[in-house]
């Protein structure tokens, strides 16, 4: 895939992650930030500016779609718009439209999307059992009186570190598969293990509470992303291995993986939390997050070898079965 093609990808991707205007300011700066990071890669696009062409509208969706000309770079674009836009949850009016033109302009068919796009919604609609108390709105906090919940018998600390650990390989493992579906199935797991870490603590969350935690905490969604699928793009993971079986794929991203870091720092972030009683607010979520994911990052080498074992052996079909809890 030529330079220009990756631009183009991107652009796409950027594109979709600006398509329904209702970004906060902390998730525009964090796209940013990543744009930036993957801009000092080596042969990278200048991500920096594409970040600024697509969000100062200096540079049209129609520009990016004619730079595509292989079917199977069209066919990969509309994928990755797909899974950006299904990043933070079901998609908006403003996206599904935003996909519908996407579709028209890289003369994709219905028939063509309709098998990934079920996939895709399936994988964003995390359900969770039950209905939750509130979490605080970002920079509030709950009052200190409040009374912190004991953990349940079944749900020792020791169990807790090793299911965040068994969570945080998996997702490491999924950053390192070329499929689009992948990437796509990390936050969902994420939110899962969130919920898990909330219920053990006699805390019931649904799937809105356990995201806007995760935004709190300044993990963004979008953002999280985007910087998988740009640093599966610029390393030669999409595009020529998309599609195929999956085989030792495990070995050919020994640099990536960060996904392990953050979902282990947030698992360790989310215990920290409800077993607190939940008294954290937002710059004090966001403090203890950075100063968990440093140590995580550290682990993350450590178990490299474990999470390309596990993305050799990881198919389509496991993935769904965890993202559904079945």
């Amino acid at each position: 895939m030529s330079p220009e093609q990756q631009e183009a990808l991107l652009s796409i991707a950027l594109f979709a992650a600006f398509s329904d205007g209702t970004k906060a300011e902390s998730e525009r700066e964090e796209i940013r930030r990543i744009a930036e990071s993957l801009s000092t890669e080596s042969n990278a696009p200048n991500l920096s500016r594409l970040y600024q062409d697509v969000l100062l509208k200096r540079v049209g969706l129609d520009a990016s779609v004619h730079k595509l000309s292989d079917p199977s770079h069209r066919q990969l674009a509309y994928e990755m718009a797909v899974c950006v836009c299904d990043a933070d949850g079901r998609q908006s009016d403003a996206e599904r439209s935003f996909l519908s033109d996407l579709r028209r302009q890289l003369a994709l068919e219905p028939a063509q999307t309709q098998a990934f796009d079920d996939q895709a919604a399936a994988l964003a609609d995390v359900r969770l059992p039950e209905a939750a108390p509130f979490i605080p709105a970002p920079g509030a906090a709950v009052p200190a009186t409040a009374v912190p919940v004991a953990l349940l018998p079944d749900a020792s600390d020791a169990e807790l570190d090793r299911s965040i650990l068994n969570h945080a390989l998996v997702n490491g493992a999924l950053e390192l598969l070329p499929q689009s579906w992948a990437s796509m199935a990390i936050i969902p797991l994420q939110v899962k293990m969130v919920y898990g870490i909330g219920k053990s603590h006699g805390v019931t969350l649904d799937q809105g509470h356990v995201r806007e935690f995760i935004a709190a905490a300044g993990v963004g969604l979008t953002s999280q992303y985007l910087e998988q699928f740009g640093r599966k793009l610029l390393g030669g993971l999409l595009g020529k291995m998309a599609g195929r079986t999956i085989g030792n794929v495990g070995s050919a991203g020994t640099g990536m993986a960060f996904s392990f870091a953050t979902t282990y720092a947030l698992g360790q972030l989310a215990k920290r939390y409800y077993a607190g009683g939940r008294v954290m607010n937002t710059a004090l979520l966001r403090e203890t997050y950075q100063g968990l994911l440093e140590p995580a990052k550290q682990m993350q080498t450590r178990y490299l070898p474990q999470i390309q074992q596990k993305a050799a052996t990881l198919d389509a079909a496991q993935v769904m079965a965890m993202v559904r809890g079945k």
